[in-house]
């Protein structure tokens, strides 16, 4: 699979779709057991749990609603439990990436070897125990980005009816982008290119990351499809990764990316 016909324009919906496919290449299935099962042990007992206290929560989420504007409540309602599936969905998502980054990690070298036809110096499992610290590094990384922003959209909750109605979709919003990041990093970090220039990188194109993370963000709420969602995620940003940015780094361990980053 060495040549691969990149797409002219970046599409995350397309990407999305070839994860699913090349998650099940031969030779790569090995790698993604390991992200699959810290996702389903993980994912599937939050959802349950979470499911199980809805009923509780809600009420007590719509109880900040002025008494003169209880009417709207059954507008609210679904709004309200919008937004807790996306945040509790991306929280439970991150903690699970947190457990399986490394794992992870490897699965993309390994699917950007098979595509390319060249695999990437210390791969396999002894080149992931040499860079466990410098990927929970990155992790951490990612996390200093999330909290903030999470903490001031988790305010808008708080701003009567305004606060209900916008922020599911300024969730939603930045749930896809917090996932492009999540799954587009790992072909980066693997060759060393630094964070904030990966968040850059995806800014140039950040239409089609969106577009890949909302797909993303939306599986993840889906019931036993959520369980499977990590690798295919991963491998769908792999590919993305092999067309359109790999080819512009300066040599294979890519700490430039001239005509990528946005000014």
């Amino acid at each position: 699979m060495q040549n691969r016909n990149s797409a002219t324009e970046l599409n995350g919906i397309h990407y999305f779709r070839q994860g699913w496919q090349l998650a099940t290449l031969p030779g790569i299935r090995r790698y993604v057991i390991v992200p699959l099962l810290v996702n389903i042990l993980l994912m599937g007992a939050a959802f349950t749990w979470l499911f199980l206290r809805l009923e509780q929560w809600i009420p007590r989420l719509l109880g900040h609603i002025p008494h003169w504007l209880q009417w709207l409540n059954y507008l609210l309602w679904p709004l309200a439990i919008l937004s807790l599936l996306l945040i509790f969905g991306y929280f439970f998502s991150t903690l699970a990436n947190w457990i399986a980054a490394p794992f992870c990690g490897l699965l993309a070298e390994q699917l950007e070897g098979r595509l390319t036809g060249h695999p990437l110096p210390d791969g396999g499992w002894k080149g992931l125990i040499k860079d466990l610290p410098r990927i929970m590094l990155r992790e951490w990384q990612k996390l200093k980005y999330y909290l903030p922003r999470a903490i001031i959209l988790l305010l808008v909750h708080f701003i009567p009816v305004i606060g209900q109605t916008l922020a599911p979709l300024l969730w939603f919003l930045f749930g896809a982008w917090m996932m492009a990041i999540q799954y587009c990093d790992y072909p980066f970090d693997n060759h060393r290119i630094p964070f904030l220039q990966m968040r850059r990188a995806l800014a140039a194109h950040r239409t089609a990351h969106l577009q890949f993370g909302a797909l993303v963000s939306i599986f993840t709420l889906v019931p036993l499809i959520n369980l499977v969602i990590m690798p295919v995620a991963v491998c769908g940003a792999t590919a993305m990764w092999v067309d359109h940015y790999r080819p512009r780094t300066a040599s294979g361990h890519g700490h430039e990316m001239s005509g990528v980053i946005a000014p």
